[in-house]
């Protein structure tokens, strides 16, 4: 595929789709809820941009990438954050090593022009006057305009886009007219002990069943109180643990034995307070 693409005479460099070593485990549900959105029914019709909503790393930009790599189609990552701005989503005016000016499609850009899909991530940490960009993309209109190139750039009826959207302190509120565009709401809670379970097999093929047991057991518990720790930190607090022990043998040290190991990789991870689930899950 051309990395470049002309459109009323100007010149767009186009982003690289991303390649991750990800799939999705478990909720099936969740999968069929993603791909009932991006359905087109007639010609009339156009696809829904939905939201995965939840806590920091319970999945959604997994599951996002996993759905989309499933159809067959190329994946673009956008990033969001406090700092984007409208031209950071649409087209980015840079000067090359020829000091001549070019124009630098974004990821989003990307995903309309070759038929892919694109992931906004973390959009909840854009502003109004970055969202407002997106407007005409996210209705009917299936269009962006550049002002910095002076061209509207039209969607490929393959292009489909996902916002996630973090239930955190430090994100802003959707204005309403781009809330209202941004469905269906797909909710990603934490998942029950067999798939928490599945996910670390999956990721940590080498850790023992003791460890993957104990670590699940302590999500567990945390995930009962509340807690925003999520299977992403139980997967650092194994990895830690068990290189802590690979580290103790290749030095002919004696190894630590489970739970302090998992104790020492928890508080470096989560911080002291987390222990106490720790200690609720040995005494049960």
């Amino acid at each position: 595929m051309s990395m470049t693409h002309t459109i009323d005479g100007v010149t767009l460099q186009l982003a690289r789709p991303v390649e991750l070593p990800i799939e999705w485990v478990g909720r099936e549900e969740l999968r069929l809820q993603l791909q009932a959105a991006w359905l087109v029914l007639a010609d009339e019709d156009t696809p829904l941009t939905p939201r995965l909503t939840g806590k920091p790393g319970v999945g959604k930009t997994t599951l996002a990438y996993a759905v989309a790599r499933s159809l067959g189609r190329d994946v673009y990552l956008m990033q969001a954050t406090m700092d984007t701005r409208p031209e950071d989503l649409i087209v980015t005016p840079v000067i090359g090593d020829d000091s001549k000016l070019r124009y630098v499609a974004s990821p989003v850009v990307t995903a309309m022009i070759t038929g892919g899909v694109c992931v906004l991530d973390e959009g909840n940490r854009m502003s109004e006057k970055s969202w407002a960009s997106l407007a005409p993309l996210l209705d009917q209109r299936r269009y962006v305009e550049s002002l910095v190139a002076g061209i509207r750039i039209e969607a490929h009826p393959g292009f489909r886009l996902v916002a996630t959207m973090n239930q955190d302190a430090s994100t802003f509120d959707l204005p309403e007219y781009i809330h209202s565009r941004l469905q269906p709401q797909i909710l990603i809670d934490f998942p029950e002990a067999d798939e928490e379970r599945l996910i670390l097999e999956r990721a940590l093929p080498f850790a023992s069943a003791e460890v993957l047991d104990y670590v699940v057991g302590f999500l567990q518990l945390a995930h009962g109180a509340d807690e925003r720790y999520t299977v992403r930190d139980g997967i650092n607090i194994a990895r830690y643990a068990l290189k802590t022990r690979a580290q103790a043998e290749q030095l002919g040290r004696r190894p630590p034995d489970l739970g302090a190991g998992v104790a020492e990789a928890v508080e470096m991870i989560l911080g002291a307070e987390a222990l106490r689930y720790l200690s609720r899950l040995r005494s049960e």
